[in-house]
């Protein structure tokens, strides 16, 4: 899910690129993967009908982004299916921006549930890998294939390598990826489609901020927020935004001030499983 969750301090990005670096000195592969940028495409291709996948999710996934993976189980061949059409229809430059950033987003969560269903029953996903960030982490194992590709992907990969930079600036793609566990935002029970994308990302967006589990906007001054704001600080600051000014834009109550001083709520990594 992603790329620097190993701390909550301000100082954990020198820290990373110091690891980087000591790994690009020893040669490791794992760490270089996630420095270069990935943009599979596939010439001819038509975007992706999302309709099977859409089922699955109005089946499992209730209104508050919860799934019933027990039952979800039954369904995994539909499930399996569904990502087998999405790895032989790679996105290209002749789809809208919104067809493509749908169909990744649809690709990452989809694929996430099929890696949930593939260990179930487990408390957490990240029980399912390793702790080393950007190693052997449930979100670092290579088992997505893209197109005719020999090399299998990771999770990682497609939010660290492709969303995140070929969509840069995009940063509501942080309120829809959802790595399975309670602190994301809600799985929506829908699947994402290019000619609804716009309104799709703001729903998601405003659900999030107002949504007192994962954000607590008061006192203005010092609000309580998602770590998730933490994770990813530098793709709320592009241009002349702020980490004050997305808060303001989807809260439907109260506002923070725009010095604020936030603290970043600790990440609860139980299964989005309803009970």
């Amino acid at each position: 899910m992603t790329f620097n969750r190993f701390s909550q301090s301000t100082s954990r990005r020198a820290v990373l690129a110091l690891v980087l670096l000591a790994s690009l000195l020893m040669g490791s592969c794992k760490y270089v993967r996630y420095i270069k940028q990935l943009d599979p495409t596939m010439a001819g291709t038509k975007p992706v009908d999302h309709v099977p996948y859409n089922a699955l999710l109005k089946k499992h996934v209730d209104a508050q982004g919860m799934v019933n993976y027990r039952a979800f189980l039954a369904d995994s061949s539909q499930l399996n299916e569904y990502l087998t059409t999405v790895s032989n229809n790679l996105p290209n430059e002749q789809w809208s921006k919104n067809d493509r950033l749908a169909y990744w987003i649809n690709a990452y969560n989809a694929f996430t549930i099929q890696r949930v269903l593939r260990g179930y029953p487990v408390k957490s996903i990240r029980q399912l890998g390793g702790d080393e960030t950007l190693v052997n982490t449930v979100w670092d194992q290579q088992f997505i294939r893209l197109g005719n590709d020999k090399d299998k992907y990771s999770l990682n990969d497609l939010e660290q390598r492709l969303i995140r930079r070929k969509f840069s600036g995009e940063y509501r793609v942080h309120f829809a990826l959802v790595c399975a566990a309670i602190s994301c935002p809600k799985l929506r029970n829908e699947a994402y489609v290019g000619s609804r994308l716009e309104q799709q990302l703001e729903d998601q967006s405003r659900d999030f901020i107002n949504n007192p589990t994962k954000n607590k906007l008061t006192p203005a001054n010092a609000p309580q927020v998602s770590s998730i704001f933490d994770f990813y600080p530098g793709d709320f600051k592009k241009d002349d935004n702020t980490l004050s000014k997305t808060i303001n834009k989807y809260s439907t109550g109260p506002k923070v001030d725009a010095e604020i001083q936030p603290t970043f709520m600790t990440y609860n990594w139980d299964l989005n499983e309803q009970k």
